[in-house]
């Protein structure tokens, strides 16, 4: 594999690694509340093709949920409307992140961000599915999907170094972002919508992107 912009020397495994994910906020949080959610419905049971059906929709619209956020919401850029600058906390956020992509506490979506979303996501399928095992299959789901998400995106940024193919092919896209052009490879747990939408170029493809920490925008 040729090497990649912004890979650090230094490394360690995945058992210090996790050990420094659960030291972050959000990992605390969705850890204990994933795993309860999980093992909540497997106690209730009865299960029915609705539930495969659930959690194999979420799955399916991960990449491209992963990818209209990156270039829509954390790419967004800071805009005045009637004389009111709107510039939301997950893009201004994002743009630290981009300038300092090892710094651990910028990996992870704020919390903020997480007290929202995850009674959100309780309320959503709550009202959307009528029974009760069938709603606690969509939480489940999506909490486990986003403890995926933040576990993939902050071993990515880590110094962590892949020994599997698959994970090496992630990584290496993800840190192309960073590190080659922001505007490609905006997947993070898997990198369908990329090569759907036509943003997972190969790497000499594109050219380097003197904007790929500043996000073209002044702090």
């Amino acid at each position: 594999m040729p090497p990649v912009e912004g890979s650090d020397p230094t490394a360690f495994g995945l058992r210090e690694a996790f050990a420094r994910f659960v030291g972050h906020p959000g990992p605390r949080v969705l850890l204990p509340l994933s795993s309860a959610a999980v093992l909540g419905r497997v106690a209730l049971g009865g299960w029915k093709r609705r539930d495969l059906g659930i959690a194999a929709g979420i799955l399916a619209a991960e990449p491209f949920n992963e990818w209209i956020i990156h270039v829509f919401v954390l790419h967004f850029r800071p805009r005045t409307v009637a004389g009111r600058v709107i510039d939301p906390l997950v893009a201004r956020k994002h743009r630290a992140h981009h300038l300092d992509p090892r710094d651990e506490d910028l990996v992870f979506v704020p919390m903020r961000v997480l007290k929202v979303a995850l009674p959100a996501a309780v309320a959503g399928w709550g009202l959307g599915e009528r029974d009760l095992r069938r709603a606690l299959t969509g939480v489940a789901t999506s909490y486990a999907m986003l403890t995926t998400y933040e576990w993939t995106h902050f071993l990515i940024h880590s110094a962590y170094r892949p020994r599997h193919a698959l994970y090496r092919r992630i990584w290496r896209a993800h840190r192309l972002h960073h590190f080659r052009n922001e505007r490609y490879w905006f997947g993070v747990t898997m990198h369908l919508g990329d090569r759907v939408l036509r943003t997972y170029p190969e790497r000499d493809e594109v050219p380097r992107s003197a904007t790929a920490r500043t996000l073209g925008i002044a702090v």
